[in-house]
């Protein structure tokens, strides 16, 4: 019999056969994203964040976007505060469009008097609409934004422990702390892309942070409900391997993961093109930019992390082991007597079946023959009824 082609790429995924062998090559994965993690945790630790003025303090001019001759460019508002007080601003934006627009100048703690010297100066070199009563001023402290980052770490570590809590008792401890592990893994690598590139850390960045650690435990908790219903009653049976088992559930649950992720990004990507290109909003920016990063490593670490950690984590039950140990004798004894000719064994018999009907069917079969082990063998007069010829004829 010819071989079956395997298709390509995109039917495989679609199928979910089991033919990307993820749990597998864990390794690698570890490998590749524990670099991943080492350059962002080194970027935290020696490059630190740019934080905005409400984590450090400082002073947040405004004024209108439009003058008397036209739209008032960004530009233009800092050269005019360099010329001012002799420096760059910390952060100059437009906010809003139209009519409504405004240019935010944040710099570090000013003066009365430096305030009043920047006012004039904004007054005469670009003329807001409205004149220097139009600009206005406002100081902020660094303890709000303070405030709201230590209530975000309890918001962390409360949500941390009441996930290990639910999914402890809705799963097993082993798919709790791998959850665990890819959400960590999530909050670590999305700060340290911000720290990498330089993004500035608002408290809108904070709340986004927040938001994407449902998106990424969703994702995990899709996958282990069918890792779930793939390895229930796997120690009865020497099919695959609670690790294979796994894979074949990544597998499954790929596209799923994939099409959620895909759709998930579109309004996020819409809300950066939008708030950003268009309206210039940098609330929203800031917003989007955590979200996007965030939803994109999480659902990665779904499929790379989460499942393969909970797979090193139940392997180290001595019935995982015992049972993996007995599903490679199978193999072995299966391609020995191939080996030598006394039996013809299909592809099939080797190369592990992915099909969930298989695997129940193999599952029925199995526990119908315990139960037929366990009951005692009749002998007597029912034996010999059922040894004795019924006489009847069959074609």
């Amino acid at each position: 019999m010819a071989e079956k082609k395997k298709g390509n790429v995109f039917q495989r995924l679609y199928v979910g056969n089991g033919a990307f062998d993820i749990v597998g090559k864990r390794k690698r994965w570890y490998l590749l994203f524990g670099l991943i993690l080492l350059i962002c945790v080194g970027s935290i630790v020696f490059r630190g964040f740019n934080l905005g003025i409400d984590f450090t303090g400082g002073t947040r001019v405004q004024m209108p976007a439009q003058s008397a001759s036209g739209p008032i460019s960004v530009e233009a508002a800092k050269d005019s505060y360099e010329k001012a007080l002799g420096k760059e601003p910390a952060a100059t934006q437009t906010v809003g469009a139209g009519d409504s627009a405004t240019i935010q100048i944040r710099s570090e703690a000013l003066n009365a008097d430096q305030v009043l010297k920047l006012k004039n100066t904004l007054n005469e070199d670009l003329q807001p609409n409205g004149g220097t009563n139009a600009i206005s001023d406002s100081a902020v402290s660094a303890s709000w934004g303070g405030e709201i980052t230590s209530q975000a770490l309890i918001a962390l570590l409360v949500f941390f422990v009441a996930v290990m809590i639910f999914l402890a008792l809705y799963f097993e401890l082993s798919m709790a702390i791998a959850a665990l592990v890819a959400v960590f893994h999530d909050v670590l690598i999305t700060a340290g892309v911000y720290s990498l590139v330089g993004f500035e850390v608002s408290p809108a960045t904070v709340i986004g942070l927040l938001t994407i650690l449902g998106f990424s435990l969703y994702d995990t908790v899709v996958v282990f409900d069918k890792v779930r219903e793939n390895t229930r009653g796997l120690l009865g049976l020497t099919r695959r391997t609670y690790g294979e088992a796994a894979n074949l559930a990544v597998n499954q649950t790929l596209m799923r993961s994939i099409n959620t992720s895909l759709i998930a990004l579109l309004p996020v990507l819409g809300l950066l093109a939008i708030g950003v290109g268009l309206l210039g909003v940098g609330t929203l920016k800031d917003l989007a930019l955590v979200q996007l990063t965030g939803i994109a490593i999480g659902a990665l670490s779904s499929i790379y992390i989460a499942t393969p950690v909970a797979v090193d984590l139940k392997m180290r039950d001595a019935r995982y082991k015992a049972q993996a140990a007995r599903v490679q004798a199978r193999r072995d004894n299966l391609a020995r007597r191939a080996a030598a000719g006394s039996e013809v064994v299909s592809g099939g018999d080797i190369v592990e079946s992915t099909d969930d009907e298989s695997l129940q069917a193999e599952l029925r079969k199995e526990k119908a023959m315990s139960a037929a082990a366990s009951v005692p063998s009749r002998t007597g007069k029912a034996g010999d009824a059922r040894r004795r010829p019924t006489g009847k004829k069959h074609r």
